[in-house]
């Protein structure tokens, strides 16, 4: 045989080339899968409403959805039981267990989002006692599984029921739900949302008193200086609040809290230009005085205090703006004895409403 075909383990097979062809492989991967099934044909979907079997963390997640619900009195967002027909043949039933009794943990330390759809709470056993004495208004009063009933938790829920507050008992998985992970202490207050006066009936309501007193805050972060702010307005008489709606705090648990349950009874608007609603008062005849470290005009000396008056509040940290600066007529200091720069944005304006109310007097 010709080169070297007689050499001894020799190789006697040529080389394999390409296969041509899946060989039918990849039939399966080709053809169709059918229809896409609706989520309430698909047995592993929350909102599945066929009459087999759920599947473990379906039938969790629709029992979730259903005690959210019923806190938040609404219809639940899943489907009722045998109103479908689960599609797809072959698809067997996977044997449901017992969903678990608590939500998901949230881990010691660790804050979570709140839920977006959830109630507003207010957390805590002390806040939510005083929340209660001072009649803030309320929907439910949440309790968690198993908390110590201490002489706090017993007078929450004696004043909730004496109020016809509907108490419910939760788990506290379910409660660090609700809260962002925030700790509750096993108590939780629900609070309606609130209801913001319009600032034109705001300002007529305020021009039927023979000396109209207002007060407009600047940029106030801290819903619990908003609080205390509105908790003296009602002490030294003033007609009401009006404040920005964005940058600046709102009526939340918290501004409930620390009014004392006098934002139930003092009216606050929210405007979309301040500088503007300033302007506003002042075409109404108002005189607007800002608070100010370093203003022009004393407290004890300001005037313009026996006449209708609207007090602007700086924020807590940056004062007034620019632009209501300028708006302002005056710009009113509170003499102070001591190396203190500034007070506080609540404590500045109590002392000026009860200046204000000792020269009306």
């Amino acid at each position: 045989m010709p080169g070297n075909s007689q050499r001894r383990n020799r190789r006697s097979s040529s080389k394999k080339g390409a296969t041509i062809g899946s060989g039918g492989k990849n039939r399966q991967s080709l053809a169709g899968r059918g229809r896409t099934l609706p989520a309430d044909e698909r047995p592993w979907h929350k909102a599945y409403s066929g009459d087999e079997q759920l599947p473990e963390r379906t039938a969790w997640k629709q029992e979730k959805e259903r005690r959210a619900a019923a806190a938040e009195g609404r219809a639940p967002k899943i489907g009722q039981p045998g109103t479908k027909r689960t599609a797809g043949k072959g698809q067997k039933a996977v044997p449901a267990k017992q969903p678990p009794k608590r939500g998901p943990r949230v881990s010691p330390g660790r804050k979570t989002q709140p839920a977006k759809d959830g109630p507003e709470l207010l957390v805590g056993r002390n806040p939510v006692v005083e929340a209660l004495r001072t009649q803030v208004p309320a929907t439910a009063l949440y309790v968690a599984h198993g908390i110590e009933l201490d002489e706090r938790v017993k007078e929450a829920i004696r004043i909730a029921a004496d109020r016809g507050i509907a108490i419910m008992e939760v788990g506290r998985g379910e409660l660090d739900r609700l809260t962002g992970g925030v700790l509750h202490q096993g108590l939780g207050l629900q609070v309606p949302p609130y209801a913001y006066e319009p600032f034109e009936d705001l300002l007529a309501a305020a021009e039927e008193h023979p000396m109209p007193l207002l007060v407009a805050l600047d940029g106030v972060t801290d819903p619990r200086n908003l609080g205390a702010i509105i908790r003296s307005v009602a002490a030294f008489g003033a007609h009401g609040v009006f404040l920005p709606e964005r940058r600046a705090a709102g009526i939340t648990a918290t501004a409930w809290r620390t009014s004392a349950g006098a934002a139930a009874r003092v009216p606050v608007a929210q405007v979309t230009n301040l500088t503007r609603s300033l302007k506003a008062c002042q075409d109404r005849g108002f005189t607007v005085v800002g608070l100010d470290a370093d203003g022009e005009t004393a407290l004890y000396e300001l005037e313009a205090a026996v006449g209708p008056l609207v007090v602007v509040v700086g924020s807590e940290g940056r004062g007034l703006s620019r632009l209501v600066g300028q708006t302002c007529d005056l710009r009113v200091s509170i003499p102070m004895s001591s190396d203190i720069e500034s007070l506080n944005a609540s404590v500045a304006a109590a002392v000026t409403l009860a200046e204000v109310a000792r020269r009306r007097a």
